[in-house]
């Protein structure tokens, strides 16, 4: 496993840590049979958030013991003082620690950042955890360039993350920035999502880039920890045969695209939303349609039940016309 230093922090990190939203879907034994492995193969960087319902509370549990050899980050959405305030010392409960590493400000909108940046604001709340001795470093995590851009220029952030992979290039040039600011960056949504299907293809991708800190991949099995290590740990430089296939997944997905980050959510007519999109993949681009059919007819609510109000749409991090692309969805599995 390679090292890196993250940034500003001065923080030694294996290049591919461990993204915790997967583990939702798990339960406690299962985290910590994953994190034993984790430590096992020097893998010691962990990615998690309040907002992950029991992320928190499973990794707190399969830390137990070897906290100390982790490096762990976590992240709130609160705007002000008071509710940051609350959601670090939660983190700190579920976490089973006294003290978090990395504290993240997550994914505000442009005008989130203003009220976290303002007086009572959730940024006093971190400077005071960490003067505090509760978290080590404070860092930001974005899905817009415009937020990016600003971001690199406030001296109280030692990490950003943001959407990097095959897919999702937009952030380049500003991942270059942050390499030479130390400020520590970290590829979030490597598999945009679970929209690109080949994991090792996307990591290497990833990993063939030098400003990257770290990759944070979300794993919920052994088998995903095996092949995603085989991947990172790859330093040879991409083949040609690696390239035609990186422009084959850009060529099929484009930019308007779901990464399931479920932001759009609740719906106002109780649709799955980002089930419609990962269907629509699975009819269109891996041949499974009749798969994919029986899964759309068995759903309560359909892509067709979508009443227009829009509400979703504000919500989503990627500016997606989610409106149009469910008429898209409604017409290819409701065709008679």
């Amino acid at each position: 496993m390679e090292y890196r230093i993250l940034g500003k922090t001065g923080l030694k990190i294996s290049r591919m840590g461990f993204g915790g939203i997967p583990i939702q879907r798990t339960d406690a034994e299962k985290t910590k049979e994953l994190i034993t492995l984790l430590h096992r193969q020097g893998v010691n960087y962990i990615d998690t958030a309040r907002a992950y319902t029991v992320s928190e509370e499973y990794l707190g549990y399969a830390l137990e013991g070897i906290r100390q050899d982790f490096v762990l980050a976590t992240k709130s959405g609160a705007k002000t003082k008071e509710a940051m305030a609350a959601d670090i010392d939660v983190s700190l409960k579920n976490l089973r620690t006294d003290y978090i590493d990395l504290y993240q400000v997550h994914n505000p909108s442009p005008a989130g950042l203003d009220e976290i940046l303002a007086p009572g604001g959730a940024l006093e709340a971190l400077l005071e955890a960490k003067a505090a001795g509760k978290i080590g470093h404070i860092g930001i995590t974005l899905h817009t360039v415009d937020l990016f851009q600003r971001a690199v220029e406030f001296d109280w952030v030692e990490t950003i993350m943001f959407p990097y992979n095959i897919v999702e290039t937009q952030g380049e040039a500003l991942i270059h920035t942050c390499a030479q600011r130390n400020i520590g960056f970290i590829a979030m949504k490597p598999l945009a999502g679970g929209a690109i299907d080949d994991p090792v293809l996307a990591l290497r991708f990833i990993a063939n880039n030098p400003d990257v800190t770290v990759v944070i991949p979300g794993m919920a099995t052994k088998d995903e920890v095996s092949e995603n290590m085989a991947a990172v740990c790859d330093n040879t430089p991409l083949t040609e045969e690696e390239l035609a296939k990186l422009q084959t997944v850009r060529d099929q997905l484009g930019t308007q695209f779901c990464r399931r980050c479920n932001y759009c959510a609740p719906c106002t007519a109780g649709i799955g939303i980002s089930v419609q999109f990962l269907l629509e993949g699975y009819y269109t681009r891996y041949n499974l349609e009749d798969w994919a059919q029986k899964r759309y007819d068995a759903q309560e609510k359909k892509a067709s039940d979508c009443i227009g109000c829009g509400a979703c749409e504000p919500r989503c991090p990627y500016q997606l016309p989610i409106r149009d692309m469910m008429k898209r969805v409604a017409t290819l599995f409701e065709k008679k």
